[in-house]
């Protein structure tokens, strides 16, 4: 049974919520102006001369930060419910799922894909639908792609053991400041990187196991705004990613999204 207080829910409907953010704050693609054709003039007079074409009015670009006409409260609403009605499908296990330096996570139960098509099956058609009409998935067939990474990040999630920076852990997210939501650590120079980082100097060995608390959604936000190598160079402390106007324009937005108490 689904309770809002267990950490588990909470943390699944982050995973909810990371994914359907991550599509709903993606930009419109700009179309590209046409470029107009050169007409052909009509023979004239001499004393008759063509009258030029009328300049081209430019195409407006829509704006790139298009998640922010998506209403918080709304899409609040809409994870709760996706989140609330998809997680009693899981496997039992899996709702209680917990760290266990015995569990083998290599095993097929445990395995994404093979786990959201076990919970396809037990899924209400109502979830389909809704997911369907809003255009997070094409057709039904394609469930089980849409939830396989999320719950991938849900399984790793909640049998991840305590960290060594639990002691730096934060009560709010570091970006968008939300208190009530579960946070991650964030490696703010990534791990993929640390030889090459090393060896050309960037950084001092010290500052390699620095880490900012995020929650889900801005986690993803930050890795998706540079590479891992930009984030090392340049992006290597919260003062430094506040520094963006993108963030503070998303931290506004995504800081709005909050569930109702139930």
């Amino acid at each position: 049974m689904t309770t809002p207080d267990s950490e588990n829910y909470q943390i699944f409907r982050d995973c909810i919520s990371s994914a359907i953010v991550a599509k709903s704050s993606q930009p419109t693609p700009s179309k590209k102006p046409r470029r107009p054709r050169p007409q052909r003039q009509k023979s004239t007079s001499t004393t008759q001369r063509a009258k030029p074409d009328p300049k081209p009015k430019p195409e407006k670009t829509p704006p790139q930060d298009d998640f922010t006409r998506t209403d918080p409260e709304d899409l609040a609403d809409f994870i709760d419910f996706i989140a609330s009605e998809t997680f009693p499908s899981l496997p039992p296990h899996i709702q209680t799922l917990q760290y266990s330096p015995t569990t083998d996570l290599s095993t097929p139960e445990y395995n994404p894909k093979d786990l959201s098509e076990r919970t396809t099956h037990h899924l209400s058609p109502s979830i389909t639908d809704t997911l369907t009409a809003y255009g997070l998935i094409d057709s039904p067939v394609d469930i089980p792609s849409f939830l396989a990474p999320i719950l991938g990040e849900y399984v790793s999630s909640v049998t991840k053991p305590p960290p060594v920076w639990a002691t730096t852990r934060t009560s709010a997210c570091e970006i968008c400041e939300r208190d009530w939501i579960p946070l991650s650590y964030h490696h703010l120079i990534p791990k993929s990187v640390h030889a090459k980082v090393l060896k050309k100097g960037w950084h001092e060995e010290w500052r390699l196991d620095s880490v900012a608390w995020l929650c889900r959604a801005c986690h993803s936000f930050v890795h998706r705004m540079a590479s891992n190598e930009e984030l090392a160079r340049e992006w290597f402390t919260v003062e430094r990613i506040w520094e963006r106007e993108d963030v503070r324009d998303w931290a506004g937005w995504v800081g709005k999204v909050r569930w109702k108490a139930r």
